[in-house]
């Protein structure tokens, strides 16, 4: 009921996070992973040397991000939204146009940094921003765009495939992105002010700072959460990135394991909105705590699935995991660094994610052309997610005492 009731009064705000966060799908890896087999084909490429293609693209997209996201600290969502997503359909237009693989390296780029890179910081800092009291909220019902695009958009092209080429696929993906900008301009014609911009909104963080970027870099907690902040979306993106690697070897089709991820979305959607309350009702130090375990369990899970059912089961227990990635990392910058900066602060934070993306299939196809597969893979990934859990949780123990009372 107290979703109900916020999202009726907030509906216009948080539809503009949802078309945000669901645009940003086209540059995200499980919809340009989709294309993998018939890019390889095309162009001649091993499992290594197209994640390596991916890796060096998307890197070049996370230092890129390091600047690009302190943008949402200067302008608002209405203005920036507009550039970003014209460059989003012009990468959209190059990859259907894309004539060989060394141009790929940039196309690739232009899509990981506008979609999954820009896009993604606009939804997520625009929710931060605009809500305070209802932040997990906010950023729960804004990230029902990123669970939206993955449980449609993988399901209805490939459902394409069979009558278009891909290359014609990725024009209709352009014509999608610019068909939203007209929506997102007429929801925010009379933006919210951003609370970057409104002093009397802002709200501290630990010691009763509003921390710069600089010194968060300084800052020891800092350090102790990298791995958490690049583990989601080094080895998440590595599992959609290499599904057709995997079915290949599980023996199952492609076509029926994309089929599951309805089944995930459910799973991610449910725990968006159970984290989302848990965090205004606990804090986001609990729900931090707790956020990797799921990402474990599932991997060692897929390891051993020999059905498509054991890999359903993995991938609702992988969503359980997702769903709180997709609240608790942009409401703890915020509750603990404080919001004046929150943007350039987000942005290192989403060029740890992006950068996270590329080590994961340039990691995970270099073993693969060395003979370890991916299902073999997966217990190691399991115990780096239990590392990273572990030192969040000493690091939130050893700061929460700072936060202010």
């Amino acid at each position: 009921m107290e979703y109900l009731v916020f999202l009726r009064r907030n509906w216009l705000f948080l539809l503009a996070g949802f078309l945000l966060t669901f645009t940003s799908s086209y540059g995200q890896t499980y919809f340009i992973s989709l294309f993998a087999g018939v890019i390889k084909g095309d162009f001649g490429l091993s499992d290594g040397q197209w994640g390596g293609i991916y890796t060096v693209g998307t890197t070049l997209s996370a230092i890129t991000m390091v600047w690009a996201g302190v943008l949402t600290d200067r302008f608002r969502v209405r203005a920036l939204a507009f550039g970003v997503m014209v460059a989003l359909a012009g990468a959209c237009l190059a990859m259907a146009a894309v004539p060989n693989w060394t141009a790929l390296i940039f196309v690739i780029y232009a899509l990981r940094l506008t979609g999954q890179g820009m896009m993604s910081q606009l939804g997520q800092v625009a929710m931060v921003r605009w809500f305070e009291a209802s932040r997990g909220k906010a950023l729960s019902l804004s990230s029902m765009g990123f669970a939206a695009g993955q449980a449609f958009l993988p399901v209805i092209f490939v459902a394409l495939f069979a009558s278009f080429h891909w290359r014609s696929l990725w024009v209709l993906a352009a014509g999608l992105v610019v068909l939203t900008i007209p929506v997102i301009l007429l929801l925010l014609r009379q933006e919210r002010t951003p609370q970057s911009m409104a002093d009397q909104a802002q709200r501290a963080g630990m010691n009763g700072r509003h921390w710069t970027r600089g010194e968060m870099l300084r800052s020891g907690l800092f350090w102790m959460m990298i791995p958490m902040a690049i583990g989601p979306a080094a080895w998440g993106t590595a599992l959609f990135f290499q599904q057709v690697h995997l079915t290949e070897v599980k023996g199952w089709e492609l076509v029926e394991f994309v089929a599951l991820m309805p089944v995930y979305t459910l799973s991610a959607v449910a725990c968006t909105f159970l984290s989302g309350w848990a965090i205004d009702r606990f804090g986001v130090s609990r729900v931090l705590r707790i956020q990797m375990l799921p990402f474990a369990l599932s991997f060692v899970v897929l390891a051993y699935a020999d059905t498509l059912w054991m890999a359903g089961i993995a991938l609702v227990i992988f969503g359980a995991g997702q769903g709180m990635q997709s609240t608790a990392p942009a409401a703890f910058w915020a509750e603990y660094y404080g919001t004046r900066h929150v943007g350039s602060i987000k942005a290192v934070a989403a060029a740890l994610m992006v950068f996270g993306s590329a080590i994961g299939p340039g990691v995970t196809g270099l073993f693969i052309d060395l003979g370890v597969d991916f299902p073999q893979q997966m217990l190691p990934i399991a115990m780096y997610y239990l590392i990273a859990a572990g030192l969040a949780t000493w690091a939130i123990h050893r700061y929460k005492p700072w936060l202010p009372r």
